[in-house]
């Protein structure tokens, strides 16, 4: 028996199909907005590495310039999230810290647009900026950091990936976010980022309306390149994860519909993930997804 549901929306990812939108022109974004609407996800936020104010500005610039020239064939682009810039050096993941800036308002406004919707950052660093953020109805995601007081945030980017672990002794990270049923919780659940056990401990433990499927994924995703230049790094793809020369991991290389049908395949798959991001953002998106008992995609209307 098949299944419906609502469209997919994507609210963490870097690009796909070979397309980066830290470089992308504006007819690359709405090109692979129109392919990305066939994997049933009908909305994006792009997302945006660590990078220099000038090529960051430019990136929302054109961001914006394509989401204004949309059609009805394309996934709806929905804003920004800027995931670089505010981050802490000691979670760094891939991001090159030399671009990045103290938390404060006055840095942000270097770069501040209105379609900057998220905004992830290291929390302990903050010098102002959440506050000025909030203000502004943009989403405040901790990520890339090491401190446990997320009261004043919206929800955590990748959980467990590049922030502080779960400890016994102390506040953390991941701690916070698991126990704090106020924060929303995006998770890399391809099997490579996050175990299978940790992904039990997030789905136990965390209100289910508070899960947010995430890809994460990397302009290589669904591209028949081996390697590229990503966050000022040489990335290797080996046919079942992308790294940086070291072997730091540098995204994923899944989308979402692959994600959730790895979920189904090992039974971990809640199909309610699937209408978090609308609560969360206060969204709604016309259309469904048809899905076979294996959780491939029939058809997206």
């Amino acid at each position: 028996m098949s299944k419906i549901t609502k469209l997919l929306i994507e609210q963490h990812f870097h690009g796909c199909f070979g397309i980066d939108f830290n470089k992308a022109s504006a007819d690359d974004v709405l090109d692979l907005s129109k392919e990305i609407l066939k994997y049933g996800i009908g909305g994006i936020f792009p997302t945006l590495v660590t990078d220099s104010v000038e090529n960051t500005k430019k990136a929302i610039q054109t961001i914006k310039k394509a989401a204004n020239k949309q059609t009805s064939d394309m996934a709806k682009i929905l804003g920004i999230h800027l995931e670089g810039i505010f981050l802490n050096k000691e979670k760094k993941g891939i991001h090159n810290p030399e671009h990045f800036l103290d938390l404060t308002v006055d840095n942000f406004k270097h770069i501040e647009d209105d379609f900057i919707k998220i905004v992830t950052l290291a929390p302990e660093l903050d010098m102002g900026l959440i506050d000025y953020l909030r203000s502004k109805n943009i989403k405040v995601q901790s990520g890339h950091c090491i401190g446990g007081d997320l009261s004043k945030c919206d929800g955590c980017t990748h959980l467990f990936n590049a922030m502080s672990g779960i400890t016994h002794r102390k506040s953390s990270t991941t701690l916070s976010g698991l126990i704090n049923d106020n924060i929303y919780t995006e998770i890399i659940a391809d099997g490579i980022h996050v175990s299978d056990e940790a992904l039990q401990l997030l789905f136990k433990t965390k209100p289910k309306d508070k899960i947010i499927l995430i890809s994460d994924s990397l302009p290589i995703t669904k591209s028949n390149l081996t390697e590229m230049t990503f966050a000022d790094e040489k990335i290797f793809y080996d046919g079942k994860k992308a790294t940086s020369k070291e072997g730091t991991l540098a995204g994923s290389t899944a989308l979402l519909p692959d994600i959730i049908k790895r979920l189904a395949k090992v039974k971990l798959l809640n199909p309610e993930y699937i209408n978090t991001p609308y609560n969360y953002h206060k969204i709604n998106i016309d259309g469904h997804i048809e899905w076979d008992d294996e959780w491939n995609i029939i058809k997206v209307v």
